[in-house]
């Protein structure tokens, strides 16, 4: 098996989850800095392994698994790490709302994938919009200290926890919708095979 650069950068990405763990739970002021730095790092690594297999003809049936399931495991992780240090019902909610999900989801293209119709539960527009979302609200969340200027002689202050609070709920909204999308997509399918079985 060859080794393409889109499949090592998604390798790195995997690589960086436990590094984010690790980062976060150091006693130092600026960790929530560093994972937040992580977490873009890999959030990067997803768009730039993407757009190279695309430009470069670099896909692989390796990196096809291997890059949902990279992009799965870094935000179920920083989910875990955030409602761990936020413990809040919402913020619970959120995490379980966007995790059920993706599981369901896996499942429904993995079962697609068995009746040779994959293609009908492509990602769609709605998925890359609730990514780019979900990206930027685990980013804030992770980070969570308010962000502090001066334009000026007036101060600003930005509650970077909050945006990421209120984002992370438009994901999770975004992550049903797409979900709902997903399968009615499929829902022929679904018919059809309930009707043979």
């Amino acid at each position: 098996m060859k080794l393409t650069v889109p499949t090592m950068l998604t390798l790195l990405r995997m690589m960086l989850i436990p590094v984010l763990v690790l980062v976060f739970y150091l006693p130092f002021k600026w960790t929530n800095f560093a994972a937040a730095f992580v977490f873009i790092l890999a959030s990067v690594t997803d768009w730039l392994d993407g757009w190279i297999a695309r430009a470069y003809n670099q896909s692989s049936a390796f990196g096809a698994f291997l890059d949902p399931v990279a992009d799965k495991l870094m935000v179920a992780v920083a989910l875990l790490l955030i409602v761990q240090k936020h413990p809040t019902p919402w913020m619970a909610l959120w995490a379980a709302v966007i995790i059920g999900r993706e599981i369901a989801v896996s499942a429904l293209r993995e079962w697609m994938a068995e009746l040779g119709q994959r293609a009908k539960v492509k990602v769609a527009t709605i998925g890359k919009i609730k990514t780019i979302v979900q990206m930027v609200a685990l980013t804030f969340l992770l980070y969570f200290e308010p962000l502090q200027f001066t334009v000026g002689e007036r101060k600003w202050n930005v509650p970077v926890f909050i945006i990421g609070d209120w984002m992370l709920a438009v994901a999770a909204l975004l992550t049903l919708w797409s979900g709902l999308a997903y399968l009615h997509a499929a829902w022929p399918a679904l018919r059809e095979d309930g009707r043979n079985g």
